[in-house]
């Protein structure tokens, strides 16, 4: 059984204490787990704030902490396949997912390498003839960043790049649920040649470890990515520092099909929204929003497609579904599943978790006639589809706008004008038009509504992660009067 450590000032470390790690395949151990505490939280915080301030970091010029940057990035491609192995064993991801992901991973600390020479200040042509006067962007400061297991190397790329390119120095906590992979990177982070402290990588539990990060009084910004409730905890934890937050909450995302759309292309579309990484995306599609008089053909198209996905261990490339994360969500889906089929909705394929070793669950469609069906509300975070239908373009833009999140969106139509009015009407922080789920280094991607604020990705998620100081110069000769002497 393997055993892993934090990353904690440059060394690797046990925890003060450590639990399981449940392979979500079998349902068995196979790893043991350090569980940062207070303790530990205090050490790594204090550990970065050091590395903020003093020895060889806060000297190097931004063009060297590129370099550094650049390093990592080769050295995530190069261990791209080891990397994806642990997510997989870990989380359940399937292989040909976390392969395909963790190697464009090494893209976004590429891009962020690159952008770390080029954060610029500005000079302000202020109304004194005597002063100049400069913009300066400093690292806003020691980051806690708090990631999930899915999707945990992107999700953490997407903040610990911007994050090094600005300056700052951070502590990433892995989720307990399936830290494996990030625990591991940080051996790469420490072969690049990082200094002690600016990178440190722990795991544990929400209440011992997640709270106690928060709060610390030396975090100055918290980037956060999961759930509206816990997030919720988050900013009353802040709230002790003062500490600035970016979050990413996920999402109840619409996927809107016109009867003119290609529609092949857009079960593809779909399927591939929903089903891939078993659902366990925040930008999953769960919402379809189809014109009436297709609805019946599109959904059978849909159903026939589910009903050939392969599913299976995830280690198999063959795989295209694998497990769940975790018991807890396989529960909490077939819960909701039941309460949407009592409250009128039809099951169109799945619908209960696979008997056997693992957390298993098929790929679900329900048709819902009742808006207020929990499937087209709550977020299931997995393979489970949720379709209403629509007569007018008003009426899907209603239906789209209609729940709390705001973070992804899809519209497939051949009807360029209406694509456009739809592109400003969406209530989204994505809006995909005759595609879904692309993603690039250059682009930031975030939300409105209770999928979060701020952005990551693109240089947008850099200045989030610096401030600005203003620097005044007094450029006469002439002595200051004296303010007390009447003249």
């Amino acid at each position: 059984m393997r055993r892993f450590q934090h990353y904690i000032d440059g060394e690797f470390s046990d925890g003060e204490a450590s639990y399981p790690s449940i392979d979500p395949a079998s349902g068995a151990v196979w790893a043991e787990m350090p569980e940062a505490r207070e303790g530990d939280v205090d050490l790594a915080v204090n550990a970065a704030d050091r590395a903020l301030y003093e020895g060889p970091w806060p000297k190097m010029t931004a063009t060297q902490r590129g370099k550094l940057l650049y390093r990592l990035a080769d050295l995530v491609a190069a261990n791209a396949q080891v990397l994806a192995e642990l997510e997989t064993r870990d989380t359940g991801k399937i292989i040909r997912e976390t392969s395909a992901q963790i190697a464009y991973v090494a893209e976004y600390y590429r891009y962020y390498a690159g952008i770390s020479d080029k954060i610029e200040g500005a000079y302000l042509p202020i109304d004194k003839p005597d002063m100049d006067v400069w913009l300066r962007r400093e690292p806003i400061g020691v980051v806690a960043m708090v990631v999930p297991w899915n999707s945990q190397l992107f999700l953490s790329a997407v903040k610990i790049g911007p994050a090094l390119a600005a300056g700052c120095t951070m502590v990433v906590k892995a989720s307990e649920d399936g830290p494996a992979p990030l625990l591991e990177f940080a051996r790469l982070v420490h072969e690049a040649g990082f200094p002690a402290g600016v990178v440190n990588i722990i795991t544990g539990f929400g209440a011992s470890c997640g709270a106690a990060l928060g709060r610390h009084p030396k975090v100055a910004h918290v980037a956060f990515t999961g759930g509206p409730e816990t997030a919720r905890h988050v900013v009353r934890n802040s709230a002790e520092n003062l500490a600035s937050t970016s979050l990413e909450l996920g999402g109840k995302s619409p996927f809107i099909v016109f009867a003119d759309a290609d529609l092949e292309s857009a079960a593809n579309a779909q399927v591939a929204g929903i089903f891939a990484a078993t659902g366990q995306s925040c930008v999953a599609g769960s919402r379809l929003i189809v014109e009436r008089s297709v609805k019946d053909k599109f959904v059978a198209l849909l159903r026939e497609k589910a009903e050939a996905i392969r599913i299976g261990a995830p280690l198999d490339m063959a795989t295209e579904v694998g497990p769940l994360a975790t018991k807890r969500q396989q529960d909490h889906i077939g819960a909701l599943v039941a309460r949407s089929i009592e409250s009128g909705a039809r099951l169109v394929t799945g619908g209960s978790k696979i008997d056997g070793a693992g957390y298993y669950f098929p790929p679900t469609i329900l048709d819902c006639d009742d808006v207020a069906s929990p499937s087209l509300i709550e977020e299931f975070f997995g393979p489970v589809l949720s379709v209403v239908s629509f007569e007018t373009e008003a009426e899907a833009l209603r239906l789209a706008n209609d729940t709390r999140y705001g973070l992804a969106s899809g519209v497939f139509t051949q009807n360029l004008t209406r694509a456009h009015r739809l592109m400003k009407g969406i209530r989204a922080g994505i809006v995909w038009v005759n595609t879904y789920r692309a993603v690039s280094p250059i682009a930031p991607f975030g939300g409105f509504g209770l999928s979060g604020n701020g952005r990551e990705g693109g240089m947008a998620a850099v200045l989030d992660y610096t401030r600005t100081k203003t620097i005044w110069l007094r450029t006469s000769d002439d002595p200051i009067p004296d303010p007390f002497v009447m003249r």
